[in-house]
């Protein structure tokens, strides 16, 4: 059987297919500009043979209704998927899933209706994830939906983590209280930490950090997350590529008072003026780097903030974990910038954190250990694989 995973945006529709027995993906791509005059679909997958094929195709997608038809289409044209009936479930990332999902959840009516209720709390994500499950229940009736949220991994956190000191009735009844993202990629991490460390899950305490144009850190304890950087939005916590991380709660209000900004204004400044790209004019890592090499004062301020931003939360997670077995660098950036590493990591060795700089420089797209031998601390860098996740944890709700 195969497990069909989907992550549905505003105006894209990413997909997945996998094979159930040794989880081997058969085919992936995705239909971008979905709406506009002209929209792109990619699909990639292996052929009888085992040959890598490709196809790409520029047409006009109206809509997702539309875009998943031309997804199921591609995967029957290339073999992947002869019919709907070889599909044992399909499997939707949700970004959102309030305080209602601690555990993927079969998709019902009422299902749908517990995430409509939190897209206040996701109005960017939510209604385009709700979107794509809708459109699949249409396309492929018989087939069980499995709904995979992004903030579940997170509810094992204590109420000490997860509540603001603000009045009560702000978390009663409106929902403020942190949430954390990223839980998907946090989860597969941490289990693949503790295969390499040839130590169970729920034995493991690990410090978990994705680090990509969104980036959150998470503590790990016995197998549960026990605290997270970000908050009831993905705003809080480190600096990102666009995104601000902490600030002071007062400094919305300073710029409303004496900039004259409106909250909509002050939304956008935030999160999508802010973060590396507020700090230097560019939210790529690698470009950053270049840059700060070159003796770019304000490219090395953007690596200094961020490093440091970094470094305060691991010292923290050690705080409240104890005794950790790892820390592991995932994302785009964690998996990939070694000057990242290296400055985060930098002045640690009296907390048992010990970078071997010469292991960490070498470039590798492979699960590896970045630390000394003798480091009390394992520094791992894990590439993460959401979709294959959610793949899992599909076939384990239908199950």
């Amino acid at each position: 059987m195969k497990v069909l995973v989907l992550n549905s945006g505003s105006s894209s529709i990413k997909f997945q297919l996998f094979q159930c027995d040794d989880w081997g993906v058969l085919a992936s791509g995705a239909v971008t500009r979905i709406g506009e005059s002209e929209a792109l679909m990619r699909c990639a997958w292996t052929d009888a043979e085992g040959v890598q094929q490709s196809l790409e195709q520029r047409a006009a997608i109206p809509d997702h209704h539309r875009g998943l038809q031309r997804i199921a289409e591609a995967l029957a044209q290339t073999g992947s998927l002869a019919d709907a009936s070889e599909l044992l479930a399909v499997g939707h990332r949700v970004v959102h899933g309030g305080e209602a999902f601690h555990a993927p959840t079969l998709v019902d009516d009422d299902i749908i209706e517990a995430i409509r209720q939190v897209i206040p709390l996701a109005p960017l994500h939510n209604p385009a994830n709700l979107d794509g499950i809708l459109v699949a229940r249409e396309l492929f009736p018989s087939i069980p939906q499995v709904a995979v949220f992004d903030t579940a991994f997170h509810q094992t956190m204590p109420r000490t983590a997860y509540r603001y000191a603000v009045p009560d009735y702000l978390y009663r009844e409106h929902g403020v209280r942190r949430y954390g993202f990223h839980g998907t990629s946090h989860h597969y991490v941490g289990r693949r930490a503790a295969e390499l460390l040839d130590k169970p899950f729920e034995q493991c305490n690990l410090i978990t950090l994705h680090l990509g144009n969104g980036a959150s850190a998470t503590a790990i304890r016995e197998g549960s997350s026990i605290d997270t950087s970000m908050g009831m939005t993905p705003l809080e916590g480190l600096v990102m590529g666009t995104r601000s991380g902490d600030i002071d709660p007062a400094v919305p209000f300073y710029l409303s008072k004496h900039l004259g900004l409106d909250n909509e204004t002050l939304e956008g400044l935030l999160n999508r003026q802010s973060g590396l790209l507020g700090l230097c004019g560019d939210n790529d890592m690698r470009e950053i780097q270049r840059r700060a090499e070159a003796g770019e004062e304000a490219a090395e301020l953007a690596l200094g903030v961020t490093a440091h931003r970094l470094k305060k939360y691991i010292g923290a997670y050690l705080a409240e974990l104890g005794p950790t077995d790892a820390l592991v660098f995932t994302g785009g950036i964690g998996e990939n910038s070694a000057e990242l590493r290296l400055r985060a990591c930098a002045g640690l060795e009296h907390l048992g954190i010990h970078l071997d700089a010469g292991v960490n420089a070498e470039v590798s797209t492979q699960e590896r250990a970045v630390s000394r031998p003798e480091s009390p601390i394992k520094v791992l860098v894990i590439p993460t694989n959401e979709e294959l996740q959610i793949a899992r944890e599909t076939v384990e709700a239908v199950s």
